[in-house]
């Protein structure tokens, strides 16, 4: 968030109703409204600006003119109890991935472990804001997706792009605050980057390549010059990075039976979701003991020069969320804007700031 943006806060719960207002309005049922306005409030509160509520707009826009469906459920093409997958008939994302979670902590006590793959989801937002759910019950969750209908990240030495950046996302219990993963197989993200293109700013090393290949910092280059992010580990070990997104690729559309080799369009997300009971392994007792321990190892390792100490992945989000709730969340001036007309348009009252 820039200097110059607003830095006023909103009661959560007024928010969250007004959202999933919004989107009932547009034609969405009450459940999926409810998990759409949740998940993208959720990424809010835990600070990813990019996949919140700036995104209602675009997502308005995609139910209106069919990019997303409204209604309907998802069809099942396998389920043997523990391996389920479906196609999402490009419903919202969200209450899919929501949905898939509820499945998956209905079974996981009888199965020990269940997955869940999605073909052809629309959009699902943070990963991150799904995980607390399973965490909470003392559960591990991994979730990724990607998106065969969109490239933006070129394979290690060349220069077209062929992935999107692919997430990876990991709730691990511990016997305080779960460990929280979310993180791309690309340096930065695509919303990230046209966020900064927006804002004029660039990138604070070469994260990118332009369409001749070269390294820039401009990510504007990557959002309409044909440009490519560059993954994990750049130009020196960005190997691991492309080896990662493919793993993500097949994991989500391998799995699946869908992606890019069929050469879909719109928005089109592939997903996978596991959910472990550690319980049908070494036991709860023993997994957050391992996992407490390390917590406090790194938590306690002696930082480098100037870095204060070291944090736990998940750290700071699970304390903005917290923030959020007890004094409000956090709306940049940009999403205010964003939401004001479709107020109007809806024939609602947006919230005012607390």
């Amino acid at each position: 968030m820039s200097g110059q943006e607003s830095t006023e806060r909103y009661d959560s719960n007024a928010i969250n109703e007004f959202t999933s207002a919004l989107f009932r309005h547009a034609g969405l049922d009450e459940e999926k409204a409810d998990s759409v306005a949740k998940i993208l409030l959720s990424a809010d509160m835990m600070g990813h600006v990019t996949h919140g509520l700036a995104l209602v707009p675009w997502y308005l826009k995609e139910a209106q003119s069919g990019g997303m469906n409204r209604t309907g459920t998802p069809e099942v093409i396998s389920d043997r109890g523990a391996c389920v997958t479906w196609n999402g008939m490009r419903l919202p994302g969200a209450w899919l991935t929501e949905k898939a979670m509820t499945l998956a902590l209905d079974r996981v006590g009888t199965y020990g472990t269940v997955t869940v793959v999605i073909a052809d989801s629309h959009h699902i937002g943070a990963l991150a804001a799904y995980l607390p759910r399973a965490t909470e019950r003392g559960y591990m969750a991994l979730l990724a997706c990607s998106t065969p209908s969109g490239a933006k990240v070129a394979p290690f030495g060349g220069r077209q792009a062929v992935f999107t950046p692919n997430p990876l996302a990991a709730g691990i219990p511990t016997d305080g605050d779960p460990i929280l993963l979310d993180i791309s197989s690309s340096i930065t993200t695509v919303n990230r980057s046209k966020q900064m293109a927006r804002e004029g700013q660039h990138f604070p090393h070469p994260w990118a390549l332009d369409a001749g290949g070269e390294p820039t910092d401009d990510p504007s280059v990557v959002v309409s010059q044909g440009g490519t992010l560059l993954p994990v580990g750049g130009l020196d070990h960005g190997h691991k990075g492309y080896s990662w997104a493919i793993l993500v690729e097949a994991l989500t559309q391998g799995l699946g039976g869908f992606g890019r080799s069929d050469h879909p369009t719109g928005e089109s997300l592939s997903v996978f979701l596991q959910v472990i009971d550690p319980t049908a392994f070494g036991g709860k007792a023993a997994f957050t003991r391992q996992t407490t321990w390390l917590t406090e190892a790194c938590v306690n390792c002696p930082p480098r020069p100037g870095v204060d100490r070291v944090r736990i992945p998940g750290e700071l989000a699970l304390a903005r969320q917290r923030t959020s709730r007890d004094h409000g969340v956090i709306l940049s001036s940009s999403i205010v804007d964003g939401l004001r007309p479709l107020a109007v348009e809806a024939g609602l009252v947006m919230p005012m700031p607390l």
